[in-house]
């Protein structure tokens, strides 16, 4: 498929969509309420950013979307190359130097009447809008207070939480748990009582110096793998592994992981102040994210010429 020409620096100011193969502001970016994506939640994504004018590790983003995309049965109709050039397009649209810059594709609108997936003609959409925190860095000083729900995720024999999807009502009734009870953000457990993830981070531990995090149930986040290799590199003693709710509320440090953010430590566990915030390790990983973030094998430059 053609893409179009390269959209000017800042052409829609604050943020652009691409949709129906072209750039436009982001008012335009809207879904047809008959799509699939909107009634059955029969989507995938994923989510890159821009930091200091470029995306980090954004390969592994688009290998994680195409692999979703095959798993669900979706295609798109562009390459890997041009699906990089549209998300770059998307920022440079929006004269974004700090980005959260998202991919999607739906199943799309099927013929009226037919219940058969393949029968629908999938949908490719891409945006960026300035950076999103999952929490912004005067939260993350003055402390994060996780709240651990007892709210069971999605079992993964049912959805596969590898493929980044819109299954949420879990872990967005699990935030009202925690804002009902004064905390600020949650996660959710399994069907034995593991930590598994929240909306839109993984959970960490360290305890007596080990690194631990939840083994399965949970999406496998780009800035998960990232705090994984990081440990290697450092040499921290790291387990992935089940993590029980109460080793959580036990541990020296917890952090979490996300596109929104990197590696944010956390201050309090169910409103119970952990024993070290921030934690010495939580610190050196958190240092050592913002310094890869810079090395030129991660780093995917946006040209704003």
């Amino acid at each position: 498929m053609n893409l179009p020409a390269r959209p000017a620096v800042g052409q829609f100011e604050g943020g652009s969509v691409f949709i129906d193969g072209a750039y436009a502001p982001l008012s335009e970016g809207k879904i047809s309420l008959f799509d699939w994506g909107f009634t059955r939640s029969d989507a995938t994504y994923d989510v890159a950013s821009v930091w200091n004018g470029a995306f980090f590790r954004l390969d592994t983003h688009m290998e994680r979307f195409f692999a979703s995309l095959a798993v669900l049965r979706l295609q798109v109709p562009y390459s890997r190359a041009e699906l990089r050039e549209v998300l770059h397009g998307c920022v440079r649209a929006g004269g974004l130097k700090e980005a959260y810059v998202a991919m999607v594709c739906t199943r799309g609108v099927p013929p009226r009447g037919a219940r058969d997936p393949r029968l629908a003609t999938n949908r490719f959409y891409a945006y960026a809008l300035p950076y999103v925190w999952i929490a912004p860095p005067d939260k993350q000083r003055s402390g994060i207070d996780l709240y651990i729900s007892e709210r069971q995720r999605i079992g993964p024999e049912s959805v596969d939480p590898r493929v980044k999807n819109y299954h949420w009502i879990d872990l967005v009734q699990s935030m009202f748990d925690a804002y009902e009870r004064g905390h600020d953000t949650s996660c959710v457990v399994d069907a034995h009582g593991h930590v598994t993830e929240g909306p839109g981070f993984n959970v960490f531990t360290v305890k007596d110096g080990v690194v631990r995090t939840a083994e399965r149930g949970v999406l496998e986040g780009v800035s998960r793998r990232t705090a994984i290799e990081l440990c290697q590199r450092l040499n921290l003693p790291l387990r992935v592994a089940p993590l029980p709710a109460a080793d959580v509320r036990d541990a020296d440090e917890v952090f979490i992981t996300s596109t929104g953010g990197g590696i944010l430590p956390i201050a309090k566990v169910d409103g119970r102040p952990l024993r070290q915030f921030p934690g010495p390790l939580t610190q050196r990983l958190q240092q050592a994210y913002w310094a890869m973030r810079e090395e030129p094998a991660y780093r995917d430059a946006v040209d704003y010429r």
